[in-house]
């Protein structure tokens, strides 16, 4: 049997790979034929240098996009108040460089570094068939599948993008959706140095594969490698060349016939194939490539399908939304790596100490705010269990419902913005990335309150789920302390309200700048109040007139009940705060050190979502604008913090690198398969046929979310997003559904794709999720780490019904608040 996957060795800042290659780039086995040692190392070091310079580009991309983003709301601040003639003066205003140089940037990194890619070892594969097989049989399936599928595949996208380049270069295209008009040649270049650096490292995989299965299989393919080059140079000749190549006109009658079958036929030919390969356990971008190539000729023609390839891997380099992945993958990984989430764990631990199940809250919360500041799974699931899995277990936690609330929580970064997956699945639907990160919202916090629910709903039936925390792990706190919580909770509710009202423009026909200058100012009476009982003792009138008079002002549609919420919840938490006043507060109440532990951790991930996700919503940047915000605060924050360091800088560049190759090659290589797939018309004819059925239009919906939900099973959500969606798509936007428009329908289908396919981390036999954990929690039987993590799919299935029977939870902030 092949070895099992070994928790220690994955790579915790990633939720997509589950194992890196472990040597370093050059080092080769010492029992390697030794012909093919020095080759293998060469090609290694070669695309590891290439991997290593492609990376620092990531840099001068926060760099181009930071000033952009300054420059012009700068310019749009000093306007507003008349300034725009300083403002110019000081070179401010909307850049024309900025976005063309951007996504150029973008587009290359992911391009030139695929064969680095390749050589870590990060490419997605569907291995679950292929794990269970002995090493001879996975090395025999590899070798094989690189000769026959992937060198040729490498070799054609090599040529192919060559001559696109040489194109480009001749005419001096320029970019005709840019009023700077770059030329466009020298971000193509990278489309055939990828290419060919890719194609490079096949060899030394091929190589791998050979030493992997042993000598005495090995001898049968080096004996087969003189007769498989001539093979496939005559194939590439006879594919570009047929007029020269003895047998081209041959072939190119054979790759034209077509038996009796019709386009549509082809194409589910094709869509088995590739369901028959993948499931293999073959990289999943290379092969939908040469299916994609192969079928394409044989169901079209050369021309068509030689323009779909090189379209759509230039329209993948060149998309300004997907240009947000690898800067928030980056914002992530260096949040992860200044350890920031720890302390704010620890500090709501010990507030909610005396509560049953306290650490379950703990978990929840830390997971809702981690997943809104990095969107990244892995590294919520191992951090969380790094950080609560032995306090649980000393405190006697039940194991199954631990396991459960810690992978559950940590799969909130599916679908919380900024979700990497919603940045990759809008262009798919066509729809604003920016309204699925809206319309995610409140799913996001559906999910979450039904996962507190629960678990406090079970410590409550049964005490011994989640016993209060033993006295030597209580904290120190006042003879008051429930003042002190409620005091906490009056100012953060009170500063998150003026901080709304001046986003909103409250205050800036008061003052300049009004609202910075009152958010500012009630900051400061907190701090003040903070450390002095007099203080506090007029803050908290204060803050209750000032949400009875926010009733007051906004009576003039109605009854606010918002505002009347909200006012009601300060009356109580100001009759909780009511022994302040007492005679004996000065000695017997005051903050607790915990609070300054609280603080210190809520304020980075609180910047990094301000800096990120605020920029999104109010309108002041687009998404991949806001990555790169969210990725300079997130590198600011470490150097505030201590916690930054040039090596380890460089690491977390490497590890987006790494993350973003993978993600970005698969949406360029789905996009040429799907683009050949519907130009064959085989997803007309499927949406047809499931129409023609007698069947409600909910019922077919739900038929397509049963299968989204088994592929889960199997796959992880970048093959079901990029492969399987787009198959579906045609027959869901035929569904009248709710009376929704085309465009509302696809941000709800989003959603319910995006909820659904949050079962692909808590659902066996693939759930990495339970490989982290049982990593860093290795005391927790695998077993017990299941059947937890199955409870909590269980609750995810009760937020899809809520969300497919109630669309509007999903389109009520889009269309409502933001009159989308």
């Amino acid at each position: 049997m092949a070895e099992e996957v070994i928790p220690d060795n994955l790579e915790i800042a990633d939720e997509l790979i589950a194992e890196r290659r472990q040597e370093k780039p050059g080092e080769t086995p010492e029992d390697m034929t030794p012909w093919q040692r020095p080759i293998t190392g060469a090609i290694d070091v070669l695309n590891d240098w290439a991997g290593k310079i492609l990376c620092l580009l990531m840099v001068p991309l926060i760099g181009v996009v930071v000033i952009e983003v300054f420059s012009r709301n700068a310019f749009g601040i000093m306007a507003d108040y008349g300034w725009d003639d300083t403002a110019r003066a000081l070179g401010l205003g909307p850049t024309q460089f900025a976005y063309d140089i951007s996504r150029m940037i973008a587009g290359v990194l992911f391009m030139g570094a695929a064969g680095y890619g390749l050589m870590r070892g990060v490419h997605i594969r569907a291995d679950f068939l292929y794990r269970n097989w002995n090493n001879k049989t996975q090395a025999t399936v590899d070798a094989v599948l690189y000769m026959a599928f992937f060198i040729p595949s490498m070799i054609f996208f090599t040529i192919i993008a060559a001559q696109y380049w040489e194109l480009a270069y001749r005419t001096g295209e320029t970019a005709f959706d840019s009023p700077w008009e770059p030329v466009l040649w020298p971000a193509r270049l990278a489309m055939p140095i990828g290419g060919l650096l890719l194609a490079l490292q096949g060899i030394p995989e091929l190589f791998r594969a050979f030493h992997k299965m042993g000598k005495e299989r090995e001898r049968y393919f080096v004996m087969a490698l003189p007769v498989y080059v001539i093979a496939l140079v005559w194939l590439v000749m006879a594919v570009f060349a047929p007029d020269m190549t003895p047998g081209g006109d041959w072939f190119t009658d054979l790759m034209k016939a077509r038996p009796g079958l019709s386009k549509p036929t082809i194409g589910l030919i094709m869509l088995g194939a590739m369901i028959f390969v993948i499931f293999i356990g073959f990289p999943i971008s290379f092969t939908l490539i040469f299916l994609a190539f192969i079928f394409g000729i044989w169901g079209s023609n050369f021309k068509l399908t030689t323009l779909l390839m090189t379209l759509n891997t230039n329209s993948t380099m060149l998309n300004d939304q997907l240009m947000a992945v690898p800067l928030f993958i980056l914002m992530g990984i260096v949040m992860e790596a200044a350890g920031l989430m720890e302390r704010l764990f620890a500090s709501i631990q010990m507030i909610m100490a005396r509560v049953r199940g306290s650490l379950y809250i703990a978990v929840l919360i830390v997971s809702t705010i981690f997943a809104a500041a990095t969107g990244i799974v892995g590294a919520s699931v191992t951090l969380l269990g790094i950080m609560a899995g032995a306090t649980m277990s000393r405190s006697g936690y039940n194991v199954q419902l631990a396991a459960g609330t810690i992978t559950a929580g940590g799969t909130l970064g599916i679908l919380i913005p900024p979700s990497i997956m919603l940045i990759v699945l809008g262009p798919v639907l066509e729809v604003s990335t920016l309204d699925l990160f809206r319309g995610a919202f409140i799913p996001g916090a559906l999910l979450a309150s039904l996962y507190l629910l629960y678990t406090l709903g079970r410590c409550w039936l049964n005490p011994e789920l989640g016993p209060i925390l033993p006295d030597e792990d209580q904290p120190k706190t006042s003879d008051f302390y429930g003042a002190e919580v409620a005091l906490i909770s009056m100012g953060v509710l009170t500063i998150c309200r003026v901080f709304g009202l001046g986003i909103g423009g409250a205050f800036g026909g008061v003052i300049p700048f009004g609202g910075l200058i009152v958010l500012a100012a009630v900051m400061a009476l907190a701090l003040r109040a903070y450390r002095n009982l007099a203080v506090l003792r007029i803050a908290m009138p204060l803050a209750i007139l000032f949400h009875g008079y926010m009733i007051v002002a906004n009576m003039g549609a109605g009854i606010p009940w918002m505002s009347v919420a909200m006012f009601g919840l300060i009356v109580i938490l100001s009759v909780l705060a009511m022994p302040i006043y007492r005679a004996d507060a000065a000695d017997r109440f005051s903050f607790s050190e915990l609070w300054d532990e609280f603080f210190a951790g809520l304020m980075p991930p609180t910047i990094l979502i301000s800096f990120a996700l605020g920029s999104i919503l109010l309108g002041l940047a687009t998404p991949a604008e806001a990555a790169a915000m969210g990725a300079f605060g997130a590198i600011l924050l470490s150097v505030m913090y201590r916690k930054f360091t040039f090596p380890g800088f460089f690491d977390n560049l490497i590890k987006s690198l790494e993350i973003t190759v993978l993600i970005m090659f698969l949406v360029a290589s789905s996009n040429f398969f799907g683009a050949e797939f519907s130009s064959l018309g085989t997803p007309k004819m499927m949406t047809e046929l499931l129409l023609s059925l007698d069947m409600s239009p909910y019922l077919i919906l739900i038929l397509v979310m049963a299968l989204i939900f088994v592929l889960g099973w199997p796959l992880e959500w970048v093959p079901i997003v990029l492969i399987v969606v787009p198959i579906l798509l045609p027959t869901v936007e035929k569904l009248e559904l709710h009376g929704l428009d085309r465009y509302d329908l696809m941000v709800w289908f989003g959603i319910l794709v995006a909820v659904n396919l949050q079962t692909a981390w808590l659902s066996p036999p693939v759930a990495l999720s339970a490989y982290f954990l049982k990593g860093v929690v290795p005391n927790w039987d695998l077993k017990d780490i299941y059947l937890g993590m199955m409870q909590f799919m269980l609750i995810q299935l009760v937020g899809l019904i809520l969300i497919l029977v109630f669309p509007q939870i999903v389109l009520w902030l889009p269309n409502q608040v933001f009159g989308g």
